[in-house]
């Protein structure tokens, strides 16, 4: 797939999970739970334990069925690992240049972390497929988006941090093209006690409030 029809993919879904987890095998859990409620794409991200083998892991049970992705990627080599290991996309906490390179080079998605109306454009202009606005709570949520999105209406981006149900729909009002919801949804209480079903139930929540947000 080019990036092109990745992020369309992912735009389309609408929601793309973080999961951060204690170990590798509670990781694929968590993605199936979701997977199960209807979210086609997940993040891995690189400070799970074993998180290569879990990349590995999923795209060999899902295939083309589910857009996979590596989180926290800091640098190039990282991001190439991950891709060799199924990653389709990548995203970062903060803007390095030579990531954006690679997965560029390779027609992968970037998706580099920013938070000024600077670093936004900044790698908008690097080759940033969309970007990761991190953390959008910590300026005002959605109306930061909506604000950010005045002079940028051609930036793509993606916000993470704080996005929960009750905000999710309001990020998408305000111009994201999708959200990144974390331990809102990959709850860690509801890990560590097996409940997957409920993530399971949550994931079904998620798309609902996406699916009524974009439909008003």
């Amino acid at each position: 797939m080019t990036s092109g029809e990745i992020l369309a993919c992912i735009t389309a879904i609408g929601i793309v999970p973080v999961v951060r987890t204690d170990n590798a095998d509670s990781a694929i859990r968590a993605i199936e739970a979701m997977y199960r409620g209807g979210i086609r794409a997940a993040e891995i991200t690189m400070t799970v334990p074993g998180a290569v083998k879990a990349l590995e892991k999923v795209a060999d049970q899902f295939g083309d069925k589910l857009m996979l992705g590596a989180g926290t990627v800091l640098d190039p080599e990282t991001a190439r690992i991950c891709m060799l290991a199924g990653a389709q996309f990548f995203v970062t906490p903060t803007l390095n240049l030579k990531t954006i390179e690679m997965a560029n080079r390779y027609s992968k998605v970037i998706c580099p972390g920013a938070l000024t109306p600077t670093e936004i454009l900044t790698a908008w202009e690097a080759g940033a497929d969309v970007v990761k606005v991190f953390p959008a709570n910590s300026l005002g949520g959605a109306k930061y988006i909506k604000a950010l999105k005045g002079p940028l209406p051609h930036v793509q981006m993606i916000p993470t941090g704080g996005v929960n149900l009750e905000s999710a729909g309001d990020f998408l009002k305000a111009g994201a093209c999708a959200v990144a919801v974390g331990s809102e949804l990959v709850d860690p209480k509801l890990i560590a006690a097996g409940k997957f079903d409920e993530i399971e139930a949550l994931s079904r929540r998620y798309l609902e409030v996406i699916a009524k947000a974009r439909a008003n």
